[in-house]
């Protein structure tokens, strides 16, 4: 088969093609456990499609497929095949071949908008004339300290006018007594204020003169050698208004190269500083997520008015310049605010134009004397919360030496808004962050998924991703699991691959999430169609999970349905039932069953028991529930295959994947939800959702599984005819309706509120 693979003439991959082929069919093999030849004639016609497929992939780029294609790959792409459906593991091999593709991209200068600044001498009529807006009450006040270097300061200008829209802010430029063309700088550029100094007041007092005339709410501290990227005051604003307990923000600073100068900065015990990131990839993940940082560069960064006011601005025994950010960021500390790095805020900053880097002549010289004085100052709050020099890096990066540190492991970056898996995920890793844990994530394909990866990064989640990861994983595991307490791991197929390495090298307690028992869910589908290769599936499967749960300190597991079924094969198991879906807010759902119609079906068709679900309910039930009622059916689901998209009976409306917006609607228009599940394990996480939003919802003993006292709050028919007089029943039952409606949302906000799911797993984290 593989020498007979077909090829054009003029193909001068042939071999790079038989290699790809040869190592896809193998892994294949070990992944069915079976030999070549039934690989190839394997009768299960999904996993035809699916290598079929690779197949395709193979012949149209080889080179890229030969690179993403390797054993274990293969392999995990048949194990998401069998467990969650060809749908999913079309999205797995989508996001492998998205990443390889993502490693050919090359740091450039081009990656940012960065102007040349002249070094020539020239006359202010060649330069283009800059309109700022004045704002009565602006929201941000920008202040530029400036000191010559005319050019620079113009093209910071420039900068701020092209990459600040949709800010409210206002431009004061600290004029230091220059001797060049910043004299005539209100010539050519309007709407700023100049404050021309009487006398050189250097750096420092011209920064704390400047913030005098600031009306904004926001002080931000710009350097006039730096040239603003996209969206930086945004990603400012939205950091500092998003918690009221941060005090101050700065930016992620690179070079005029491209190159990361600064990724927020630490503070040693002996007041000697790094810029965290120094000449590294600024895409680079460990410096692309949001975190507590000791200091931030006077470069850029943002700091609240009433604050900056109740400090006094900076202290003056830094005069005239050098650790006065630093000392900033320590009494920000000391009135109670916290001191953040915001990677989103891009700013380009040519170091050392002003002052030079020579740190024994000119004003460079007072960088050593004031290192001495911010010791002399700060030395109890340096001994007691700062690491030796060098010393803890992945702690003291993100001021985490006393925090505890977990480290959880998914097969991707949550897709919260695609399946209830992932928004399970997605709420845990949301809550552990706001009880104040710090977070590292894993996601097996390493892939940046977007917008998925910035939403973790900007809670404050270190999210693993690129080459450098998804080549040395072990080595990055062995060198950093020192530095995690605990280690979340996430279903059996990702699990088995990390669990014993960590187990055996590592101190730190593990937690396994399962989601799911892979091994019930097969053996419930085999006892519905009676196929003997389900039935050896969930042999597999009950062994293998059986020996994660086995390694792990604690289980955890959506409903007591799956706990009763571990402790009847081992009881010494240690497992509990958590509460899969968590929501913050219960706003009362306005429910009027006369202005609603049709029914709703949710769920992703990645996963076997929903599509089962909706082609038995299309079918079987529905043509007898719209004769009766003429509802329409809406079926929404991410990945749905084209049995679905192409359904054509009378009343269906197939959504498809929709945003959260569009789904709320359906939920606020529909009258009732259906799930309609003939087999699965686990607490169902639609009916949960629709629970939330006060929809009625008919279901199955399978949909109602691990929900306690669900039918006292809905409907739960398992054959047809039973669920199509309870649908019709119930659909025309509008007094009934909106009683449901009420008693759902009061019964989920008793039972899935950030307190409640908090509380039964709050003595594992501490």
């Amino acid at each position: 088969v593989v020498y007979r693979v077909p090829y054009k003439k003029n193909y001068k991959e042939k071999n790079t093609l038989r290699q790809t082929i040869f190592i896809a069919f193998c892994a294949l093999s070990e992944a069915k456990g079976m030999d070549i030849k039934m690989a190839i004639k394997d009768k299960v016609k999904k996993q035809q499609s699916f290598f079929i497929v690779i197949i395709k992939k193979m012949l149209h780029n080889p080179r890229l497929m030969f690179k993403m294609i390797n054993p274990r790959r293969i392999r995990n792409c048949f194990i998401i095949l069998r467990t969650e459906g060809i749908a999913s593991a079309m999205t797995h091999l989508r996001l492998v071949e998205e990443y390889e593709r993502s490693r050919t991209v090359q740091l450039s200068e081009s990656n940012w908008d960065i102007v040349k600044v002249s070094e020539e001498a020239k006359d202010i009529v060649q330069y283009e004339r800059l309109r700022f807006v004045n704002q009565e009450n602006p929201e941000v006040s920008i202040i530029i300290p400036v000191y010559n270097q005319f050019d620079y300061t113009y093209h910071c200008l420039a900068s701020i006018l092209k990459h600040s829209e949709g800010c409210s802010y206002e431009v004061l430029i600290a004029n230091d007594c220059s001797t060049d063309l910043t004299v005539c700088l209100e010539e050519i550029v309007e709407g700023i204020t100049v404050i021309n100094n009487t006398e050189n007041l250097r750096f420092l007092r011209n920064c704390n003169n400047a913030a005098s005339y600031a009306q904004g709410t926001y002080i931000v501290f710009l350097n006039n050698d730096t040239q603003v990227q996209e969206g930086w005051l945004t990603w400012l604003l939205a950091l500092i208004n998003s918690d009221t307990t941060v005090g101050m923000v700065g930016s992620k600073l690179i070079y005029a190269d491209g190159y990361l100068q600064e990724a927020g900065g630490i503070i040693w015990k002996d007041a000697s500083a790094w810029n965290y990131g120094h000449r590294q990839n600024p895409n680079d993940s460990e410096y692309s997520y949001v975190h507590e940082a000791d200091y931030v560069s006077g470069a850029s960064m943002m700091i609240r008015g009433t604050l900056w006011n109740e400090i006094g601005g900076f202290d003056e025994r830094f005069v005239p310049a050098y650790c006065e950010d630093s000392d900033l960021a320590f009494e920000v500390r000391k009135h109670g605010y916290k001191v953040m790095y915001q990677p989103k805020s891009v700013v380009a900053h040519f170091e050392g134009v002003s002052n030079g880097t020579d740190v024994t002549t000119g004003q460079k010289k007072y960088q050593i004397e004031n290192q001495k004085k911010f010791y002399e100052k700060w030395k109890e709050e340096l001994k007691e919360e700062h690491f030796d020099n060098g010393k803890n890096v992945f702690w003291a990066r993100e001021r985490g030496k006393a925090k505890k540190h977990i480290l959880v492991i998914d097969h991707y970056v949550p897709q919260y808004d695609k399946d209830a898996g992932s928004k399970t995920t997605f709420m845990y890793l949301k809550m552990l962050t706001e009880k104040g844990y710090r977070i590292t994530f894993l996601g097996d394909n390493f892939y940046q998924d977007e917008p998925y990866t910035t939403k973790l990064q900007q809670m404050g989640i270190f999210v693993l991703y690129g080459p450098k990861y998804a080549e040395n994983w072990k080595e990055w595991l062995m060198e950093n699991m020192q530095y995690f307490d605990i280690f979340y791991l996430n279903r059996p197929h990702i699990a088995i691959k990390y669990i014993d390495i960590i187990k055996q090298n590592a101190q730190g307690k593990i937690i396994y999430y399962g989601h799911d028992l892979h091994f019930l869910r097969f053996k419930r589908e085999y006892e519905l169609n009676g196929d003997s290769r389900q039935l050896e599936e969930a042999r597999k499967w009950k062994k293998q999970e059986l020996y994660i749960m086995r390694r792990a300190d604690m289980n955890y597991y959506p409903s007591i349905t799956e706990i009763d079924e571990i402790h009847k094969l081992d009881q010494t198991i240690r497992v509990k039932a958590i509460t899969a879906y968590v929501y913050e807010q219960f706003e009362i759902e306005e429910y009027h069953a006369e202005q609603r119609e049709g029914l709703l079906f949710v769920g992703g068709f990645g996963h076997a028991p929903n599509l089962d679900a909706v082609r038995w309910f299309v079918k079987d039930i529905y043509p007898g529930v719209y004769e009766k009622t003429g509802a329409p059916f809406y079926i929404v689901g991410s990945k749905a295959p084209e049995e679905i998209t192409q359904i054509t009976t009378d009343g269906v409306v197939v959504k498809g994947f929709v945003s959260e917006e569009e789904l709320q609607s359906l939920y606020r228009n529909c009258r009732m939800s259906v799930v309609p599940l003939r087999y699965g394990a686990g607490v169902k996480g639609k009916v949960v959702e629709a629970l939330y939003y006060g929809v009625p919802v008919v279901t199955t003993t399978v949909g109602a599984e691990g929900i306690e006292g669900l039918e006292n709050i809905a409907v739960v028919k398992d054959s047809e005819e039973e669920l199509i007089v309870a649908i019709c029943e119930t659909y025309n039952n509008i007094e009934g309706l909106e009683y449901m409606s009420k008693k759902s949302q009061q019964y989920v906000k008793e039972r899935y509120s950030l307190d409640t799911a908090w509380n039964v797993i709050k003595e594992d984290f501490e």
